[in-house]
Formats: structure tokens, C-alpha cells, sequence
């Protein structure tokens, strides 16, 4: 299994670092246009492994897309990050051209590669990629509905007093402070519903501080975050790479499902070798369905700024 992470910025190299202490990819490759950086971060990670025991191979690659060649995923990290103040979709002049530059240079090099997208406004840019390259809508995935669901278990775990490993609960719709879906009627704690445990105002606001979970980070690091987010890509790429058929809401996209079609957004999808292998369908309530619906017209907005 060959990994190629682009962006070695914090969140790129936290998705490399993440992929080789899990041990399940033979390479990772880092490739950044800022001269010698990814080398140097690639260097940096190595000389974790004997400490870390994990014999996956990092190297660092300064914009050489040969050295991406036959990846079996590839992971976008690419683009500005948000500084404080600055919403996902103010990024989109800008990271537009980076994405689709590097989505059609990956392409050709590891045509039959399954893309992860990261870069903001993730749900327009995992758009961007498939008009930009028409692979196979299986094998393009936004990362955003992992990150976002673990985030809202976090705030769930929080609000319980409770380990996280008894909370589990999902976020659907778009990656951005207005556009999440927490899905707070159907989270659990070991199974049973967290309102049982919670009053209906205290779960309002962990749905809340959930949706701004990302601002809140950037507010206090003054750049996004990067543990979690590398957390999230990690995971996604064990589940291809060892065809793990796991459940992870992420932005795919929609032909019907939902309702919807034309777009990128999250949802819930089976995760395995073949990337997206499935969408799958929940009965939501009304007013959730009329949260997504909102979600997806904010998506909709974005995307009319994209030249596709």
C-alpha cells in the first residue's frame, strides 16, 4: 500500500504520521511545493520510527509528482488554512486552482488511486475534483463528516461525564459552522439515547459548540487544527487499505440519495478497498431532513462560485 499525502504542512504531516505508526502502508509520500519542506518533515518522521516501532517508509518529495506514482490513495491536503475570523468559504478562491492543480497531477501519475480530499471548503473542493478528473464517484471522498462526528462525540463525552468509548454519534451535511447535521436524537451511550442522560437544552448546545468546533480551535491556535483532522484521513485510509467496510459519514457525491444530486455533502457511507462502497440511507425526522436540505443549499452557494 502506497500513501501520498499532499500539503507537509501540519495537517499533512499529521495524516503521514498517523498512516506510518498504524503500520499498515509499506510507503508514505509527502510532497509540498515549498522547497526541501516535505523532505525535511519526512526525514523528521523517520527518525521516529525505531521510537515508535513502525517500519512504513516516509519520503519527501519538493512538487515531483513522479515520486507519487501508483499511489493507491492520495490525500489532498493542499490550500491555505483558516486564520481567525475566516470562514472554510472564503478559502475557496484561492485553494480552487491548488486543488484542481493537484487532482489532475495525481491522476496522472496513479490513475486508478482513490482521492481523500481535506482541503476547505472541503464539500466544494471534493466537487471540484470530481468534475476535474471524472474518477469514478467511489474513489473521491471528503474527509470533513469524520472529523466533524468526532468532534461531536468529544462534546457528547464532555456533556456525560462519560469515556468516549461508551459515546457514539454522527454529523452529517456540509463541513462548515452552518451546514452540520449532529445528529443528537439518535446518539448513544452504550446504546441507549443520550437523552436519557441529557436535558434537551444541554444537548442543544453540544450540537452547537460541535458546529463551530473547528472556529473555536482556529480561534485559539490561530490556524486550523491538525491532530484530528490527520486522525480522520488516518482512519479512512486503514479502512481502504485493509477493506475494513467501516461506516464513516463523509462527503460524497449524491445522485438521488438524500434527495439530492449534483452535490457533495456528508453522509454516512461504507469504507473499503474501493473506497466509497456504499451510501447509506437513515429514515431522519422531518426537521432533519429540513437541516439538510438548508445544508445543502449553503453547499449549492459555493459551488456556483467554482468555474466547472
Amino acid at each position: 500500500m502506497k500513501v501520498t499525502v499532499v500539503g507537509a504542512g501540519a495537517v499533512g504531516a499529521s495524516c503521514a504520521e498517523y498512516i506510518a505508526i498504524k503500520n499498515f502502508a509499506s510507503e508514505v509520500v509527502l510532497l509540498d511545493i515549498k522547497e526541501g519542506y516535505a523532505e525535511g518533515k519526512a526525514m523528521d518522521l523517520m527518525q521516529c520510527a525505531s521510537l515508535n516501532g513502525f517500519d512504513t517508509k516516509i519520503s519527501g518529495s519538493t512538487n515531483d509528482y513522479l515520486k507519487t506514482a501508483n499511489s493507491d490513495v492520495c490525500v489532498i491536503t493542499s490550500g491555505i488554512p483558516r486564520k481567525p475570523g475566516m470562514t472554510r468559504e472564503e478559502l475557496i478562491d484561492i485553494n480552487a486552482g491548488i486543488v484542481k492543480t493537484v487532482a489532475t497531477n495525481l491522476i496522472k501519475y496513479s490513475p486508478n488511486t482513490i482521492l481523500i480530499v481535506v482541503s476547505n471548503p472541503m464539500d466544494t473542493m471534493a466537487y471540484l475534483v470530481h468534475k476535474a478528473t471524472g474518477l469514478p464517484k467511489n474513489k473521491i471522498i471528503g474527509m470533513g463528516g469524520a472529523l466533524d462526528s468526532a468532534r461531536f462525540k468529544y462534546r457528547l463525552a464532555e456533556a456525560l461525564d462519560a469515556p468516549i468509548s461508551d459515546v457514539d454519534g454522527m454529523v452529517l451535511g456540509g463541513h462548515s459552522d452552518t451546514g452540520m447535521v449532529p445528529l443528537t436524537r439518535l446518539a448513544t451511550r452504550n446504546s441507549v439515547p443520550v437523552s436519557e442522560f441529557l436535558s434537551e437544552e444541554r444537548l442543544n448546545q453540544v450540537k452547537e459548540d460541535t458546529k463551530v468546533g473547528g472556529a473555536t480551535l482556529t480561534k485559539l491556535l490561530g490556524t486550523s487544527a491538525w491532530y484530528a483532522p490527520g486522525a480522520a484521513v488516518s482512519a479512512m485510509v486503514h479502512a481502504i487499505a485493509c477493506d475494513q467496510k467501516k461506516m464513516f459519514p463523509c462527503s460524497a457525491m449524491l445522485e438521488g440519495e438524500y434527495n439530492l444530486s449534483d452535490i457533495c455533502l456528508g453522509v454516512p457511507a461504507i469504507i473499503g478497498a474501493n473506497g466509497i462502497e456504499k451510501i447509506v440511507e437513515i429514515e431522519l425526522s422531518n426537521d432533519e431532513k429540513t437541516q439538510i436540505a438548508e445544508s445543502a443549499e449553503g453547499v449549492k452557494v459555493v459551488n456556483a462560485l467554482l468555474n466547472v
